[in-house]
Formats: C-alpha cells, structure tokens, sequence
C-alpha cells in the first residue's frame, strides 16, 4: 500500500514499480546516510520457475535535491544485466547454489552504479556487480543469509556500499481492511457497517521485494559537501525519492519473438512519501503524477489541502470524528509535512524544512543523530529521528499519516482546533510479521524462502 499497484498503469508493470523508499542516518554508521528503494511488489516466495528479478529495460534511480529546488542535484543510477548459463534447461538452478557465483545458478544478474552530479562528468561507482539470486528454498539457496547477504554487499569508491536483491517486505498494512470501504480492524465497531472489533491482519505478510539499497558519506549527499552538525542548519535537510524509467519506444523483434526497447527514458514510477500516490491523489491523475517531477507537484497540493480520507473518516465512523467533520480550513499540517517540510518553530528543536516550494520528497534532517530505541511513531512521538524526518524499516507510517489525515497534527500549525480523541489511537492494528530486520546494512530483513514459507506465514 506505501506505494504498492498504487496507480493503474504502473499496476500493470510491476518490475518498475517503486513500493517503498527509506532514507536514514545509519544508525551504526552515523557519518552516513542509508538509502533504500524497493521495487515488485507482492511477491510470492514461491514464484518460480521465472523467480522475480530486476528489468533489463528499466532505469532505477535514487535521486537527492539539496538545493530547495526539488531538483536532482544528486543522482545514482543502476542498470542491470541478465544473463542464461544453459540454454537447454527451463530451470532457475540446476543444482544447489552453494556461492553467489556458482555455475549451477542459471540466470544470475549483474548491475552497475553511476553517480551524477549536476554540473559535474557522470562518475562509474561500480560495474559487473553481483546480484544474489532468490531465496528458492532449503536445497537450492542453502544457509540464505550466510551465504549471500554479505557476499552481495559491494564496496564502492569513496567509502559506498551498495546492495540489490531480494529481501524481505517490512512494510505492514491490513489491506485487505482498509480497502474494504476504509475498515480499521481495531475499531470496526464504530464502523457505519459494524462488526466485532479485531486484531489486524498483515496484508504483506509473508511476501518479499526487490531492494536497492545505497549507503554513503554524508557529505556525498548535502550541498557544497558540507557536514550539517546543527538540526537548524538550512543545508542540513536533503530531499529523496526514487524513479524507475523505461524507453519511449519498443520494438518487436519477429526473429526472437521479443520486445527490444529504444528512444529516450521515460519516467513510469517515483515515490518519495509514503502512501501519497495511494490515498491522496485521486485515481484520475494518478498515472500522470508518476510520470511528473517532484519540482511540479504544486498541481497536486489540493489534494494534500483537503483530503478525501479526511472527509471520508466522520461519515464511516459516525460520532467519531465530529472536530474533524466540523473543520473546513486547508489542511496546512498536511502540507508542511508532505510538501515543504516542518518549518523551524512548529516542533520544538526540530525542522526539516527545505522552503516554500511544494514537492513530494522524503525529507531528512541529516543533523539529527539516530535513536538508540527508535519509536515507530517517529516524530510524532517525541523521536526527531523518525518519519517524517526522513523513514526508518521500523517506522510505522500507516498509523502516522492515519493519525495526521484525522487530525491529530492540525494544532501544530492551528492552537484553536482540538483533535477528537479517536486520532491518537487510530491505526490498523498491524505490525511487521515477516522476517525481522537487520541492525546493519542492508537492514532490510532475510526473504522468505519459496520451499519454507507457507502462504500468510513468512520464514527464512
């Protein structure tokens, strides 16, 4: 849901469809900045024979604007290969994969890292870098974590390090509730069609993505290269997001019975907040907003002003949101959080601000430390090191934004409104049920395997 078949052509491609962007100050690196951007959603451990993988034909770029502009003034790109082993077999492995390079792997991936810097030449960071290869089951990917998450973590020049891969999905959302007419498990009682209050149920659980994960200096990322060491520091708030591109064109090519791609790049999926996409563009533009650049997305900002979901909350949970129903100014909360950044004085010692123009971007204020014992509410909960100060693996943005959509972040920007009670205890009732992440890079946890994964239960 952060950004799952979010729209309805990007639903149809699923390899270039951006599910989840992360942005944090590494936690046991703090001189850096943890970037993940994930790729193909829903994806079923037991996927084979053709398991999923990275496109060939698209571009996967993780963009940084330093600037205020919400341009890109930084910008990776990381471009694939895959290659066939053996010609005559129709399987992924012809044998236990015991190394990632190993010959009884029949279609390994190779990638490699560009760094672009406006005004600068393109810098190759990396090339012929391995992928490691699914997580099949017992057999066949034997000892996953041991074997291929180290050997799948690359050194690049200038004190990087990067991953592409399979990991496990840390997202956590009931959607199989909240898409059934706007359900909250824990609070269907009060619900306009009523039932039985319930624990929430992981509509990801058990499922994997595909991750890119980039870890780099600090100053690899902030204008004139410079270590921000004051929260209140304006060069020390960057702004991320991720695209995936195709070509303009594609050619059938009658003699392999395959599409060849050609012309120009053309951007099909971005993502920079979660769940922006999903629940405040409407369905009519949707398509369209992941095909513009985060710098023109003042076009969209009515939407941020007055959300549906806002509206949509006091007439399926009648009584519960009165305040709610009754306020009627533009939601400048949600603008500030979604589209410019908390200005300095809103929250106390905090800002993230990068000025007046409106731009879908996480927002990461690389001079606050990380937290020891982060609060998966974040900022919200009196930790500045949370989302939506940048996003966390263990950041829980659906009750975040739920809580913000039903008002609990209006007094931040309005003394005279007064939250209803129920939006500082609104949430889905989910947490992540699949396998745990890690406390060093790539952070992102063991995929499940398709041989030891039962549907709905995720297991390494």
């Amino acid at each position: 849901m952060s950004s799952h078949r979010e729209a309805p052509e990007i639903s149809k491609d699923p390899v270039a469809d951006n599910t989840d962007v992360y942005a944090f100050v590494s936690p046991d690196r703090p001189d850096t900045v943890t970037i993940i951007a994930n790729f193909i959603p829903f994806q079923n451990p037991q996927g084979g024979p053709n398991f999923y993988e990275f496109g060939d034909d698209v571009l996967y770029e993780i963009h940084v604007s330093n600037h205020g502009a919400a341009h890109s003034d930084v910008t990776y790109q990381f471009r694939f290969e895959t290659k066939i082993r053996n010609n005559a077999t129709f399987l992924y492995n012809t044998g236990p994969i015991g190394r990632i390079d190993d010959k009884t792997w029949n279609r390994p991936q190779f990638y490699s890292v560009t760094r672009l810097e406006r005004h600068r030449e393109p810098q190759l960071l990396g090339r012929d870098l391995a992928v490691p290869p699914v997580n099949v089951g017992v057999r066949s990917t034997p000892n996953y974590a041991k074997t291929f998450t180290g050997a799948a973590t690359h050194l690049l020049r200038g004190g990087r390090t990067v991953f592409a891969g399979q990991r496990a999905e840390a997202f956590n959302v009931d959607l199989g509730s909240i898409f059934d007419l706007g359900t909250l498990r824990p609070f269907q009682m009060a619900h306009l069609i009523p039932s039985a209050a319930a624990v929430g149920v992981n509509g990801t659980q058990g499922l994997n993505v595909h991750t890119i994960a980039l870890q780099v200096p600090i100053t690899d990322l902030t204008r004139e290269h410079r270590r921000p060491r004051k929260v209140s520091d304006p060069l020390a708030t960057i702004g991320v997001w991720a695209s995936a591109s195709r070509r303009r064109i594609r050619v059938f090519d009658s003699r392999t019975g395959r599409t060849k791609p050609a012309g120009e790049w053309r951007q099909v999926s971005r993502l920079g907040m979660p769940l922006f996409n999903e629940v405040i563009n409407p369905m009519a533009v949707k398509d369209r907003w992941n095909a513009t650049s985060p710098y023109a997305d003042s076009a969209f900002a009515k939407y941020v002003a007055r959300p549906e979901l806002a509206g949509l909350l006091p007439v399926l949970y009648p009584g519960v949101f009165p305040r709610l129903a009754a306020y009627k100014k533009d939601r400048a909360d949600l603008l500030a959080i979604l589209l410019t950044g908390i200005p300095a004085g809103v929250v106390p010692g905090f800002q993230n601000y990068t000025g007046g123009l409106q731009a879908d971007m996480l927002r990461l204020n690389v001079a606050v430390p990380p937290t020891a014992k982060p609060n998966p509410l974040g900022l919200v909960a009196g930790d500045p090191a949370g989302f939506p100060n940048g996003r966390r693996v263990v950041d829980d943005v659906v009750t975040v934004e739920l809580r913000a959509v039903a008002g609990l972040t209006i007094p931040l920007v309005d003394k005279t409104f007064k939250p209803d009670d129920a939006a500082a205890a609104v949430q889905d009732g989910t947490s992540n049920t699949n396998n745990a992440p890690l406390a060093s890079f790539p952070y992102l946890g063991t995929p499940g395997g398709g041989y030891q994964t039962v549907p709905g239960k995720a297991s390494a």
